[in-house]
């Protein structure tokens, strides 16, 4: 049996896990550190020797949830391979699977109400996963000239967002239903907004 008190292999850690268990059943808010420390097996004291407060335990859970995120977009990405647009639309399907796989890290990084700018490291974090969006959507408009080429920034924060809304509509249980899968949603809508910005021809 596992002595309660200060000595825990790796007690950082086993706190994100055990609130990651706890986030998913009961919300990023809807927790104690109290609760966070029982199921981690310590006393709650220790868990101040890591994590001044939930929130900042929850920091830690979301910039751990970004590092996979960015990880996850990256390879989706694959440097712009096989085209421009296969890639870009891959990190869209990736940000589906993150959500779908990731459900605790998912709802730490955009449901706990913290600002990341609280928190360098996590700010630095959620910087790397747009950044990955960004780039593939620079490496797409690259072909048009430069004074109707739409700022990269500005598009994949659309694309981030139409992402965003097909995770909490349609994947995450909140009532709204489509007899199309997430995945078809979100390909069919990426392909209408490029359209729109003139970035794909009317037959791709």
């Amino acid at each position: 049996m596992t002595k309660r008190g200060y000595h825990h292999g790796n007690l950082r850690q086993a706190l994100v896990e055990a609130s990651l268990a706890l986030i998913a059943e009961k919300s990023p808010q809807g927790f104690t550190l109290s609760e966070a420390a029982k199921a981690a097996d310590v006393t709650p004291a220790a868990v101040y020797r890591h994590f001044a407060g939930r929130d900042d335990l929850l920091a830690e859970v979301a910039r751990q949830g970004y590092e996979i995120f960015a990880a996850l977009m990256e390879y989706a990405y694959d440097d712009g391979k096989p085209s421009a647009l296969a890639a870009f639309e891959a990190t869209g399907r990736a940000y589906l699977a993150f959500a779908r796989k990731y459900p605790g890290h998912y709802m730490a990084m955009f449901e706990s109400g913290l600002s990341p700018q609280a928190y360098p490291d996590l700010a630095q974090a959620s910087a790397k996963a747009r950044s990955v969006l960004e780039r593939a959507a620079a490496h797409l408009s690259e072909h048009m000239p430069p004074d109707r080429r739409p700022p990269a920034s500005m598009f994949s924060a659309h694309i981030w967002a139409m992402s965003h809304g097909v995770v909490e509509l349609f994947m995450r249980g909140n009532g709204a239903k489509s007899p199309f899968p997430a995945e078809d949603l979100l390909e069919a809508g990426i392909g209408i907004y490029l359209r729109g910005l003139g970035l794909l021809r009317p037959d791709q």
